[in-house]
């Protein structure tokens, strides 16, 4: 079996999966797949940092993908490269011969876990799509693009948890695409501040033009009425989609119910912390308590929904 080579940088980017607002690999789930996640954790993180061009200095992630290290700095010519990798590791877990093994550690990792679960390469394909985007879209028209652009970088991160998981079905897969979204929107919500330091804004453009929000609007230390009208808009629009796919932790059993409980309690508690905050995004990202974290996951595992 094809496994990953142990490096500090490999470390250091799965190392940030305790930062982020989920529990990526609960320990309450069955080992195999905890590994599997930390595999497709390790290999999104990866892709986010290279279309961020969020990598450690030396060029050693561009020596890895086979591109000279001064490269690095090059976004599309390593999203490209990781793509060639995606494909070497598919073919690796698939005993095709010829592409030679994946060259990265982080996504070596994804071997077992795609021959294990007998993964799709599509979701994978889309995450360096989504980055792909991001290099040249800062601005969404409407609130139907923002999410198109989820279909790409959220969407596939559930239809791969149901793979690994063994659960995928259509049904679920629509549940699943709408409490990714959800949660996609959601974060951008919070991170509005950041990421117009960016110069990106997810806000849709039709609607900030309805509640007369203004770009510089959103640069001010803190909201006015008009930017927390259109939050309290959109937070409303995110709460019914993860309304409209929280019935899939009724359709499943087991710990992954509870998983998924997590996440959508998550998703709950985030938007419940902006609406505490009065919509005021701009003086901080409003974060969601612990305890309103295990209020919100706790009823929605009861419910069922």
């Amino acid at each position: 079996m094809l496994t990953a080579p142990a490096s500090a940088g490999t470390e250091a980017v799965l190392a940030k999966s305790a930062h982020e607002n989920f529990p990526v690999a609960p320990r309450f789930l069955p080992r195999a797949w905890r590994d599997d996640l930390m595999a497709l954790y390790g290999y999104a993180r990866l892709v986010d940092d290279v279309g961020d061009g969020d990598l450690p200095p030396g060029g050693s992630d561009a020596l890895l993908l086979g591109l000279p290290a001064d490269r690095t700095d090059d976004r599309p010519a390593m999203l490209d490269a990781l793509a060639a990798d995606l494909d070497r590791a598919f073919a690796a877990a698939r005993l095709v011969q010829g592409g030679g093994p994946p060259r990265h550690p982080l996504v070596a990792r994804l071997v077992p876990t795609v021959r294990r679960a007998g993964l799709d390469p599509e979701p994978f394909h889309a995450l360096i799509e989504a980055n792909r985007v991001d290099q040249h879209t800062h601005r969404y028209a409407t609130f139907d693009d923002l999410l198109g652009y989820c279909e790409l970088s959220a969407n596939p991160v559930g239809r791969m948890v149901l793979g690994v998981t063994g659960t995928a079905t259509p049904e679920r897969i629509r549940r699943s695409d709408a409490i990714c979204t959800a949660l996609q929107v959601i974060e951008h919500l919070q991170d509005v501040a950041e990421d117009l330091e960016q110069g990106r804004i997810y806000l849709p453009a039709d609607a900030m033009a309805r509640f007369h929000v203004t770009e510089a609007d959103l640069a001010a230390p803190t909201a006015n009425a008009s930017v927390r009208t259109l939050i309290a808009h959109l937070t409303d629009r995110a709460r019914r989609l993860l309304d409209e796919g929280a019935p899939l932790v009724g359709s499943v059993q087991g710990r992954l119910r509870l998983m998924l409980a997590g996440f959508i309690g998550g998703g709950r508690a985030a938007a419940q912390a902006i609406a505490d905050a009065g919509y005021d995004v701009l003086a901080g990202p409003p974060k969601a308590s612990k305890a309103g974290l295990l209020y919100a996951a706790g009823n929605t595992l009861r419910r069922g929904a």
